[in-house]
Protein backbone atom coordinates (compact mmCIF):
# COMPACT_ATOMS: atom_id res chain seq x y z
CA UNK A 1 0.00 0.00 0.00
CA UNK A 2 0.93 3.64 -0.41
CA UNK A 3 1.42 5.88 2.63
CA UNK A 4 -2.27 6.83 2.79
CA UNK A 5 -5.66 5.38 1.88
CA UNK A 6 -7.62 8.17 0.25
CA UNK A 7 -9.46 6.45 -2.59
CA UNK A 8 -10.53 2.96 -3.53
CA UNK A 9 -8.87 3.75 -6.84
CA UNK A 10 -5.50 3.90 -5.07
CA UNK A 11 -5.55 0.13 -4.64
CA UNK A 12 -4.40 -2.36 -7.24
CA UNK A 13 -6.14 -5.73 -7.45
CA UNK A 14 -3.27 -7.40 -5.58
CA UNK A 15 -3.24 -4.74 -2.83
CA UNK A 16 -7.00 -4.94 -2.35
CA UNK A 17 -6.87 -8.73 -2.26
CA UNK A 18 -4.07 -8.63 0.31
CA UNK A 19 -6.17 -6.37 2.56
CA UNK A 20 -9.20 -8.67 2.20
CA UNK A 21 -7.14 -11.80 2.84
CA UNK A 22 -5.64 -10.25 5.99
CA UNK A 23 -9.11 -9.18 7.07
CA UNK A 24 -10.18 -12.84 6.93
CA UNK A 25 -7.56 -13.57 9.56
CA UNK A 26 -8.53 -10.52 11.62
CA UNK A 27 -12.18 -11.56 11.40
CA UNK A 28 -11.42 -14.75 13.30
CA UNK A 29 -10.43 -12.91 16.47
CA UNK A 30 -13.99 -11.60 16.92
CA UNK A 31 -14.92 -15.05 18.18
CA UNK A 32 -12.17 -15.04 20.80
CA UNK A 33 -12.72 -14.25 24.44
CA UNK A 34 -9.68 -11.95 24.44
CA UNK A 35 -9.70 -9.85 21.28
CA UNK A 36 -6.21 -8.38 21.23
CA UNK A 37 -3.18 -8.50 18.95
CA UNK A 38 0.09 -6.68 19.74
CA UNK A 39 0.70 -5.49 16.17
CA UNK A 40 0.25 -1.75 16.82
CA UNK A 41 1.45 -1.55 20.41
CA UNK A 42 3.00 1.87 20.98
CA UNK A 43 1.26 3.44 17.96
CA UNK A 44 -1.30 6.24 18.27
CA UNK A 45 -4.33 6.60 16.00
CA UNK A 46 -6.62 9.64 16.08
CA UNK A 47 -10.18 9.45 14.75
CA UNK A 48 -10.91 13.01 13.62
CA UNK A 49 -14.59 13.21 12.67
CA UNK A 50 -16.15 16.45 11.45
CA UNK A 51 -19.43 14.66 10.64
CA UNK A 52 -21.61 12.42 12.80
CA UNK A 53 -20.93 8.69 12.56
CA UNK A 54 -21.79 5.55 14.48
CA UNK A 55 -20.55 2.57 12.46
CA UNK A 56 -17.39 3.99 10.93
CA UNK A 57 -15.99 5.75 13.97
CA UNK A 58 -16.86 2.91 16.34
CA UNK A 59 -15.36 0.27 14.08
CA UNK A 60 -12.13 2.25 13.59
CA UNK A 61 -11.90 2.69 17.36
CA UNK A 62 -12.44 -1.02 18.03
CA UNK A 63 -10.05 -1.96 15.21
CA UNK A 64 -7.27 0.19 16.63
CA UNK A 65 -7.79 -1.05 20.18
CA UNK A 66 -7.88 -4.71 19.15
CA UNK A 67 -4.51 -4.12 17.47
CA UNK A 68 -3.26 -2.61 20.79
CA UNK A 69 -2.93 0.95 19.46
CA UNK A 70 -3.73 3.98 21.58
CA UNK A 71 -6.90 5.43 20.02
CA UNK A 72 -8.18 8.96 20.53
CA UNK A 73 -11.56 10.17 19.25
CA UNK A 74 -12.02 13.84 18.36
CA UNK A 75 -15.31 15.21 17.04
CA UNK A 76 -15.86 18.69 15.66
CA UNK A 77 -18.54 19.46 18.23
CA UNK A 78 -16.15 18.89 21.13
CA UNK A 79 -13.05 20.47 19.62
CA UNK A 80 -11.70 23.93 18.86
CA UNK A 81 -13.41 23.73 15.48
CA UNK A 82 -16.59 24.83 17.27
CA UNK A 83 -14.66 27.96 18.31
CA UNK A 84 -13.76 28.81 14.72
CA UNK A 85 -10.43 27.02 14.34
CA UNK A 86 -9.61 26.11 10.72
CA UNK A 87 -9.28 22.56 9.44
CA UNK A 88 -5.57 23.12 8.75
CA UNK A 89 -4.83 24.37 12.26
CA UNK A 90 -6.83 21.56 13.85
CA UNK A 91 -5.02 18.88 11.86
CA UNK A 92 -1.59 20.43 12.42
CA UNK A 93 -2.28 20.61 16.18
CA UNK A 94 -3.23 16.92 16.29
CA UNK A 95 -0.28 15.84 14.15
CA UNK A 96 2.15 17.85 16.32
CA UNK A 97 1.34 15.52 19.21
CA UNK A 98 3.30 12.76 17.47
CA UNK A 99 0.41 10.60 16.27
CA UNK A 100 1.05 7.83 13.75
CA UNK A 101 -2.22 7.94 11.82
CA UNK A 102 -5.25 10.16 11.45
CA UNK A 103 -8.60 8.76 10.35
CA UNK A 104 -10.65 11.64 8.93
CA UNK A 105 -14.29 12.15 8.03
CA UNK A 106 -15.21 15.55 6.63
CA UNK A 107 -18.20 17.09 4.87
CA UNK A 108 -16.09 18.62 2.09
CA UNK A 109 -15.08 16.47 -0.87
CA UNK A 110 -11.30 16.54 -1.24
CA UNK A 111 -10.63 17.69 2.34
CA UNK A 112 -8.76 14.49 3.24
CA UNK A 113 -6.46 14.90 0.22
CA UNK A 114 -5.56 18.39 1.42
CA UNK A 115 -4.75 17.07 4.88
CA UNK A 116 -2.03 14.82 3.42
CA UNK A 117 -0.29 18.00 2.19
CA UNK A 118 -0.10 19.36 5.74
CA UNK A 119 0.94 16.39 7.89
CA UNK A 120 3.58 13.67 7.83
CA UNK A 121 1.58 10.88 9.45
CA UNK A 122 -0.59 8.28 7.70
CA UNK A 123 -4.03 9.52 6.67
CA UNK A 124 -7.10 7.34 6.09
CA UNK A 125 -10.22 8.65 4.39
CA UNK A 126 -13.29 7.73 6.44
CA UNK A 127 -15.59 9.61 4.07
CA UNK A 128 -15.15 13.01 2.45
CA UNK A 129 -18.34 14.74 1.38
CA UNK A 130 -19.94 13.01 -1.59
CA UNK A 131 -16.55 11.91 -2.92
CA UNK A 132 -15.29 8.60 -1.48
CA UNK A 133 -15.35 6.12 1.41
CA UNK A 134 -12.72 3.48 0.55
CA UNK A 135 -12.91 1.34 3.70
CA UNK A 136 -16.68 0.99 3.23
CA UNK A 137 -16.05 -0.36 -0.27
CA UNK A 138 -13.50 -2.80 1.14
CA UNK A 139 -15.88 -4.11 3.79
CA UNK A 140 -18.66 -4.42 1.20
CA UNK A 141 -16.36 -6.45 -1.05
CA UNK A 142 -15.28 -8.53 1.94
CA UNK A 143 -18.91 -9.26 2.86
CA UNK A 144 -19.86 -10.28 -0.67
CA UNK A 145 -16.76 -12.44 -1.01
CA UNK A 146 -17.46 -14.28 2.23
CA UNK A 147 -20.98 -15.13 1.06
CA UNK A 148 -20.48 -15.69 -2.69
CA UNK A 149 -16.78 -16.40 -3.18
CA UNK A 150 -14.47 -14.50 -5.51
CA UNK A 151 -15.81 -11.27 -6.97
CA UNK A 152 -14.47 -11.73 -10.47
CA UNK A 153 -17.37 -12.08 -12.89
CA UNK A 154 -20.02 -11.18 -10.31
CA UNK A 155 -22.69 -8.58 -11.07
CA UNK A 156 -23.35 -5.97 -8.38
CA UNK A 157 -26.25 -3.51 -8.70
CA UNK A 158 -25.98 -0.29 -6.65
CA UNK A 159 -29.39 1.33 -6.29
CA UNK A 160 -30.58 4.70 -5.04
CA UNK A 161 -29.14 8.11 -4.22
CA UNK A 162 -25.95 7.90 -6.27
CA UNK A 163 -25.58 11.69 -6.49
CA UNK A 164 -24.90 12.11 -2.78
CA UNK A 165 -23.20 8.75 -2.19
CA UNK A 166 -19.48 8.47 -1.52
CA UNK A 167 -20.07 4.74 -1.05
CA UNK A 168 -21.23 4.29 -4.65
CA UNK A 169 -18.14 5.87 -6.19
CA UNK A 170 -15.72 3.86 -4.03
CA UNK A 171 -17.59 0.63 -4.71
CA UNK A 172 -17.54 1.17 -8.47
CA UNK A 173 -13.77 1.69 -8.37
CA UNK A 174 -12.98 -1.24 -6.10
CA UNK A 175 -15.42 -3.79 -7.47
CA UNK A 176 -14.23 -3.16 -11.02
CA UNK A 177 -10.63 -3.52 -9.87
CA UNK A 178 -11.56 -6.91 -8.41
CA UNK A 179 -13.21 -8.01 -11.66
CA UNK A 180 -16.90 -7.49 -10.90
CA UNK A 181 -19.47 -5.84 -13.17
CA UNK A 182 -21.31 -2.90 -11.60
CA UNK A 183 -24.61 -1.33 -12.58
CA UNK A 184 -25.80 1.93 -11.04
CA UNK A 185 -29.58 2.24 -10.79
CA UNK A 186 -31.29 5.53 -9.93
CA UNK A 187 -33.76 8.10 -11.24
CA UNK A 188 -32.05 10.63 -13.55
CA UNK A 189 -32.24 13.29 -10.82
CA UNK A 190 -30.10 11.14 -8.52
CA UNK A 191 -27.40 10.30 -11.06
CA UNK A 192 -24.37 12.61 -10.58
CA UNK A 193 -22.97 14.84 -13.28
CA UNK A 194 -20.33 13.02 -15.31
CA UNK A 195 -21.55 9.56 -14.31
CA UNK A 196 -21.39 8.49 -17.96
CA UNK A 197 -17.60 8.52 -17.64
CA UNK A 198 -17.65 6.02 -14.78
CA UNK A 199 -16.71 2.57 -16.01
CA UNK A 200 -19.97 0.85 -15.11
CA UNK A 201 -23.47 0.18 -16.40
CA UNK A 202 -26.27 2.70 -15.90
CA UNK A 203 -29.99 2.13 -15.66
CA UNK A 204 -33.12 4.00 -14.61
CA UNK A 205 -35.25 0.84 -14.55
CA UNK A 206 -34.80 -1.23 -11.39
CA UNK A 207 -37.21 -3.93 -12.51
CA UNK A 208 -35.28 -4.44 -15.76
CA UNK A 209 -32.07 -4.88 -13.76
CA UNK A 210 -33.78 -7.38 -11.45
CA UNK A 211 -34.98 -9.29 -14.51
CA UNK A 212 -31.38 -9.67 -15.66
CA UNK A 213 -31.90 -7.50 -18.74
CA UNK A 214 -28.94 -5.24 -17.85
CA UNK A 215 -25.55 -6.98 -17.60
CA UNK A 216 -27.17 -10.29 -16.67
CA UNK A 217 -28.49 -11.72 -13.38
CA UNK A 218 -27.73 -9.77 -10.20
CA UNK A 219 -25.48 -11.47 -7.63
CA UNK A 220 -25.53 -8.66 -5.06
CA UNK A 221 -27.84 -5.68 -4.68
CA UNK A 222 -26.67 -2.70 -2.65
CA UNK A 223 -29.38 -0.27 -1.59
CA UNK A 224 -28.13 3.26 -0.90
CA UNK A 225 -29.61 5.51 1.75
CA UNK A 226 -31.63 8.45 0.49
CA UNK A 227 -29.58 11.29 2.01
CA UNK A 228 -32.32 13.76 2.72
CA UNK A 229 -30.00 15.92 4.83
CA UNK A 230 -27.96 16.73 1.68
CA UNK A 231 -30.99 17.50 -0.49
CA UNK A 232 -32.07 21.10 -0.98
CA UNK A 233 -34.49 20.59 -3.87
CA UNK A 234 -37.04 18.19 -5.29
CA UNK A 235 -35.03 15.16 -6.39
CA UNK A 236 -38.20 13.05 -6.53
CA UNK A 237 -41.92 13.89 -6.16
CA UNK A 238 -42.72 12.05 -2.92
CA UNK A 239 -41.16 9.40 -0.71
CA UNK A 240 -43.97 7.04 -1.63
CA UNK A 241 -43.22 7.40 -5.35
CA UNK A 242 -39.51 6.84 -4.72
CA UNK A 243 -40.27 3.66 -2.75
CA UNK A 244 -42.52 2.42 -5.56
CA UNK A 245 -39.93 3.11 -8.24
CA UNK A 246 -36.65 2.30 -6.50
CA UNK A 247 -37.31 0.67 -3.14
CA UNK A 248 -36.44 -2.97 -2.49
CA UNK A 249 -39.95 -4.22 -1.68
CA UNK A 250 -40.86 -7.82 -0.80
CA UNK A 251 -42.01 -8.28 -4.41
CA UNK A 252 -38.67 -7.14 -5.79
CA UNK A 253 -36.76 -9.17 -3.22
CA UNK A 254 -38.48 -12.30 -4.55
CA UNK A 255 -37.26 -11.48 -8.08
CA UNK A 256 -33.60 -11.76 -7.12
CA UNK A 257 -31.78 -14.98 -8.03
CA UNK A 258 -31.80 -17.51 -5.21
CA UNK A 259 -28.13 -16.99 -4.34
CA UNK A 260 -28.17 -13.18 -4.47
CA UNK A 261 -27.45 -11.08 -1.38
CA UNK A 262 -28.69 -7.66 -0.22
CA UNK A 263 -26.40 -4.98 1.21
CA UNK A 264 -26.93 -1.54 2.73
CA UNK A 265 -24.14 0.73 4.06
CA UNK A 266 -26.47 2.10 6.75
CA UNK A 267 -28.17 3.78 8.38
CA UNK A 268 -31.30 2.47 6.68
CA UNK A 269 -34.49 4.35 5.89
CA UNK A 270 -36.84 1.40 6.27
CA UNK A 271 -39.87 1.69 4.04
CA UNK A 272 -38.09 4.09 1.67
CA UNK A 273 -35.10 2.54 -0.10
CA UNK A 274 -35.49 -0.84 1.60
CA UNK A 275 -38.40 -2.69 3.17
CA UNK A 276 -38.13 -4.36 6.55
CA UNK A 277 -38.80 -7.67 4.82
CA UNK A 278 -35.68 -7.19 2.69
CA UNK A 279 -33.52 -5.76 5.48
CA UNK A 280 -34.31 -8.65 7.82
CA UNK A 281 -34.37 -11.47 5.26
CA UNK A 282 -31.93 -14.36 5.00
CA UNK A 283 -30.51 -12.67 1.90
CA UNK A 284 -29.54 -9.57 3.87
CA UNK A 285 -25.89 -9.31 4.88
CA UNK A 286 -26.26 -5.87 6.49
CA UNK A 287 -25.07 -7.06 9.91
CA UNK A 288 -22.30 -9.02 8.21
CA UNK A 289 -21.13 -5.68 6.79
CA UNK A 290 -20.98 -4.20 10.29
CA UNK A 291 -18.95 -7.16 11.58
CA UNK A 292 -16.72 -6.99 8.52
CA UNK A 293 -16.07 -3.30 9.18
CA UNK A 294 -13.93 -4.01 12.23
CA UNK A 295 -11.87 -6.74 10.51
CA UNK A 296 -11.30 -4.72 7.34
CA UNK A 297 -10.30 -1.59 9.24
CA UNK A 298 -7.95 -3.68 11.39
CA UNK A 299 -6.37 -4.91 8.18
CA UNK A 300 -6.04 -1.39 6.74
CA UNK A 301 -4.45 -0.02 9.94
CA UNK A 302 -2.17 -3.02 10.15
CA UNK A 303 -0.90 -2.75 6.57
CA UNK A 304 -0.37 1.02 6.83
CA UNK A 305 1.28 1.08 10.24
CA UNK A 306 2.87 -2.31 10.88
CA UNK A 307 2.81 -4.27 7.64
CA UNK A 308 6.37 -3.36 6.69
CA UNK A 309 7.74 -4.04 10.17
CA UNK A 310 6.32 -7.37 11.30
CA UNK A 311 3.86 -8.74 8.78
CA UNK A 312 4.29 -12.43 9.42
CA UNK A 313 4.24 -12.51 13.22
CA UNK A 314 1.06 -10.47 13.69
CA UNK A 315 -0.89 -12.34 11.05
CA UNK A 316 0.23 -15.71 12.38
CA UNK A 317 -1.03 -14.71 15.81
CA UNK A 318 -4.32 -13.54 14.31
CA UNK A 319 -4.90 -16.94 12.72
CA UNK A 320 -3.67 -18.96 15.70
Amino acid sequence: MTRHLLSAGDLSASEATTILDSAEQMYAIQARQVKKLPALRGRTVVNLFFEDSTRTRSSFEIAGKWLSADVINISAKGSSVSKGESLRDTVLTVAAMGVDAVVVRHAASGAVQRITEWVGCHVINAGDGTHEHPTQALLDAFSIRRRLGELSGRHVAIVGDVTHSRVARSNVLLLRTLGARVTLVAPPTLMPAGVATWKCGLSWDLDAVLAGEVDGPVDAMMMLRVQRERMSGGYFPTEREYAIGYGLSPRRLALLPEHAVVLHPGPMNRGLEISSAAADSDRSIVLDQVRAGVAVRMSVLYHLLAGADEPAAALEEASA
